[in-house]
């Protein structure tokens, strides 16, 4: 068994260490903000621009309650934000640039492995497309 240097154990404590566990668990919250396919495909139309409710139940085909839903589990997860127009709400992404990065980087991992994510027996579809 190896000793612990002073070093060691002052690079380990310092205000600067990251509880793994934690960051690992906000990151899986993270992809969880973007695991239901109409979250994401809200987050793909706000990246076009911002977007009232009754525009995106127009042009993804969902229910206003649907719309609604996903959005506020977006908003509470800081991916997007609103503001107030009339009687309405605007609709944006918080983050767009980084958010335009993150599913570009996805789409890129996607091409690499195939069908490989469809496939998986947790996670993937029972049967692809």
């Amino acid at each position: 068994m190896a000793m612990k240097t002073p070093v060691d154990v002052e690079l380990r404590s310092g205000p600067d260490v990251v509880d793994e566990a934690a960051a690992l668990s906000v990151a899986a919250c993270l992809f969880n903000g973007f695991s239901d396919a109409s979250r994401l495909a809200i987050v793909r139309h706000l990246a076009l621009g911002e977007h009232r409710v009754v525009d995106l139940t127009e042009h993804l085909g969902l229910a206003q309650s649907t719309v609604s839903k996903h959005l506020a589990c977006l908003r509470d997860c800081g991916l997007v934000e609103s503001r107030p127009v009339g009687r309405a709400s605007v609709f944006t992404l918080t983050h767009p640039e980084a958010t335009l990065e993150l599913l570009s980087a996805a789409e890129r991992l996607l091409g690499l492995t195939g069908d490989a994510v469809a496939l998986c027996p947790n996670y993937g579809q029972k049967t692809l497309p």
